[in-house]
């Protein structure tokens, strides 16, 4: 792989740059084929976007990665220079761009687990090279350099620039066009900044940190011309860097209070000041030391030569790739004199401002307003877990301290007090870092998207997705959890119930068929729906099958129809009679009612016939700290959490009867219920055995209802979920409807009951 090892912030800030950046290229590619346009802002921005993973890719040595976006730069190069992409290659192009991104996304994976990256890159960059063939053919024209000088190159122009900029180190970097020329080409609403940024003392690697800078400033704008230039082609400008500073100028149409913020949001910038111009009384960099070559990026375990050189080519920065094309374009571009040649691009040492440190500048240089403040920080999820765990423990030690036995029948009226407040602390404080982990369910929806347009061509299907609720916030670990089985309930939408063509045009329904997807909070969960307007389930059809297979538990006659969908949720269950790249293995349902239930969730299955069917996830909004309702049973305590419990009553010898089979049943309301006694499934002594003389709780997992038993109630507590230890998972502690522990005020241990797994065994 690389020098940089798996826990290097380096290497973490570029994992979460790229992965979010390759995100925002799905969504953009989604929605301009789905509008069949592609704006040329959208161009810009899958441009912008290409280049920094290009470059970022190639400072880190991921070769492979480098030069694929490379050369998917220079087709959006291309683009941007005809005015856009004619209708004959637009479906080619969005195919194959999607194809880029998946590639990316694996070799982006691979990094994050530590695995070396693919050799080649599948062909890919060929069928780049031959859409920019046959698209320069087409046009009859081949692409020009940016104008006026900007960061960003691309085509084979730029690519040969800029390997005559890597070769030539640090040399002259060619002519710029003056700051009138360059304001007078401006557009509408943008202005031109220079500015002069330090980094932190010690931080190392100064001009990596100048290229992240780079980076991020060209999401907002075009960097003109920047000091040092040969950023990553050549380490000993960091040295520069650290003494000096680094310079460069911009043009964007964001304020400049908002250029600053963002400047100094990038890792380990300390200062920024702007400059009236950029300073034209430098000398030269610091060239590579004699007799050595800029020296190219290592090569990534497993990438062949070849790569290793588009690498180092893909690797040039924003400027240098410029450097020697883009100046004389800039002026024509502009319409402005020719361009004044520049001395050099660096000084070999700065003016000490007046009054300032060395090297510094001083306060006197920095603007008049008040700068604006980043409001928004990337956190280890490792950082919030620790952070949530601690919480944990502060909410048992506050139970510990307020419920201490020795406190017992003593009046202390400025204790309890002070316990109140402390109480109202940490409950603020537990739900501020619960609020930490939570994040919108957006992200994973947006995922949903690509699924449903590619298996859409595939099946020659029409299918519109609609995503509702998208900014509805849950806990990180839910996130996670939910993403596969999503991906299930879409495809097995797209594949089993929305119809073909032509059976479709034989409905009174729209051509096209129609997905939901749907996040909502209520009360302390989270209903997570996946909808359709397709056949709908057929019951009897189910209901064959289940036969067929043997897994009906009582006569045909007596299922309702929940109770049949349901059996879709069975191991092993499929009504598919012809195995697809998309389904029909038999495996399904059941582990996505396995994956929801493992995070104290539930499912339910809705449909009618002919007109679609709804799948919903009744899900815990977070899972590390839970209401719960104490109860004993026997002298043990256990934990109920409160979301599985619809109420608590004492019951009388009116209410009892039995079923057909013997089985203790309770009427409530006019509907029957089973009993659920604890010391039976725990084989616990001293339990109350009379129901009358103990107290019952009807509780719920979804679809099914019982009431469970107790000695009593002891009341509701928050409680911090401890995870069993691992050695009990031998001995399928879990299955007997134990879900983890927690500690309870006094010290003891209370074991929390699984109620999903309780009522589906008992």
């Amino acid at each position: 792989m690389s020098d940089y090892d798996a826990n290097d912030s380096m290497l973490e800030l570029y994992l979460f740059e790229s992965t979010t950046l390759l995100d925002q290229l799905d969504e953009i590619l989604l929605q301009s084929e789905h509008d069949k346009n592609l704006s040329s802002d959208n161009v810009n921005e899958i441009f912008r976007i290409m280049h920094t993973i290009k470059g970022s890719s190639a400072m880190m040595s991921f070769n492979i990665i480098a030069e694929v976006s490379h050369k998917l730069e220079d087709l959006f190069f291309i683009i941007r220079d005809q005015g856009g992409i004619e209708e004959e290659y637009f479906e080619v192009l969005f195919d194959l761009v999607l194809r880029v991104s998946d590639f990316l996304k694996t070799e982006v994976d691979k990094i994050q687990q530590g695995d070396d990256l693919s050799p080649e890159n599948s062909g890919l960059v060929d069928e780049i090279l031959q859409l920019i063939a046959a698209m320069e053919s087409s046009s009859g024209a081949a692409p020009a350099a940016p104008a006026r000088g900007g960061a960003a190159s691309g085509g084979a122009a730029a690519e040969a620039s800029g390997q005559e900029a890597a070769a030539g180190g640090a040399g002259t970097p060619g002519s710029f066009p003056s700051d009138e020329a360059i304001r007078e080409s401006l557009k509408e609403g943008e202005s031109l900044y220079h500015l002069h940024v330090y980094f932190t003392e010690d931080c190392q690697m100064e001009n990596i940190r100048a290229f992240m800078l780079v980076s991020k400033l060209q999401t907002m704008g075009e960097i003109i011309r920047m000091s040092p230039y040969d950023l990553e082609s050549n380490p000993d400008t960091a040295d520069y860097i650290q003494q000096n500073g680094f310079y460069c100028s911009f043009i964007t149409s964001m304020p400049k209070d908002a250029v600053e913020s963002s400047a100094k949001s990038t890792l380990s910038v300390d200062t920024v000041a702007f400059m009236e111009s950029f300073p034209e009384n430098m000398g030269p960099p610091p060239a590579p030391a004699a007799g050595k070559a800029a020296p190219a990026p290592a090569k990534t375990a497993g990438a062949s030569a070849g790569a290793g050189a588009a690498g180092a080519v893909a690797g040039a920065s924003a400027v240098s790739a410029q450097a020697a094309a883009g100046s004389a374009q800039a002026a024509a571009g502009s319409g402005g004199p020719a361009p004044s040649a520049l001395p050099g691009d660096a000084a070999a040492a700065a003016p000490k401002p007046a009054g300032g440190a060395p090297g510094r500048p001083d306060a006197s240089d920095q603007p008049a307003h008040k700068p604006a403040k980043q409001n928004l920080i990337n956190v280890d999820l490792n950082k919030l877990d620790i952070l949530m765990d601690l919480v944990g423990e502060i909410v048992i030690t506050e139970s510990m301290v307020s419920g201490n036995p020795d406190l017992a029948g003593l009046e202390l009226e400025n204790f309890h007090k002070s316990a109140r407040q402390l109480r109202k602390l940490t409950d603020e404080l537990q739900d501020t870092v619960m609020s930490v982990r939570m994040m919108p369910v957006a992200t994973t929806f947006q995922k949903m998207r690509r699924i449903v347009r590619d298996m859409g061509k595939q099946l020659d299907k029409d299918v519109e997705l609609t995503l509702v609720g998208e900014s509805t916030e849950v806990d990180k670990t839910i996130i996670d959890a939910i993403g596969d089985p999503l991906m299930h309930l879409v495809r097995n939408a797209m594949d089993h119930a929305i119809e073909l063509r032509d059976e479709r045009a034989l409905t009174p329904k729209p051509p096209t068929g129609s997905i939901v997807l749907s996040a909502q909070n209520v009360g302390g969960d989270i209903i997570i729906s996946v909808s359709d307007d397709g056949r709908g389930l057929d019951a009897e059809g189910i209901l064959g099958k289940a036969r067929e297979r043997g897994i009906l538990a009582k006569p045909e006659s007596e299922y309702t129809e929940k109770e049949i969908f349901n059996l879709l949720m069975l191991p092993g269950f499929s009504t598919k009679e012809k195995v697809t790249e998309f389904s029909g293995r038999g495996v399904g349902m059941d582990v996505v009612k396995k994956n929801i239930e493992k995070i104290g969730g539930a499912v339910t299955i809705e449909s009618v016939k002919g007109q679609g069917t709804t799948i919903l996830f009744k899900i815990p909004l977070t899972l590390a700290i839970i209401a719960s309702m104490e109860i004993e049973a026997g002298g043990n305590t256990y934990a109920i959490p409160i979301a599985n419990i619809r109420e608590s009553f004492k019951a009388t010898s009116e209410q009892l009867l039995s079923d057909p089979d013997g089985n203790e049943m309770i009427m409530i309301r006019g509907a029957a219920y089973p009993i659920i006694r604890l010391h039976r499934i725990f084989n616990i002594e001293n339990c109350i055995t009379a129901v009358e003389d103990g107290i019952l709780l009807l509780v719920d997992s979804g679809d099914r209802l019982a009431c469970i038993l107790a000695d009593k109630l002891l009341g509701k507590h928050q409680v911090v979920v401890k995870p069993l230890p691992n050695y009990l998972t031998w001995y399928n502690v879990k299955a007997t409807g134990i879900a983890g522990c927690t500690i309870l005020g006094d010290g003891s241990i209370s074991l929390i009951l699984d109620v999903q797994s309780i009522l589906t065994q008992y």
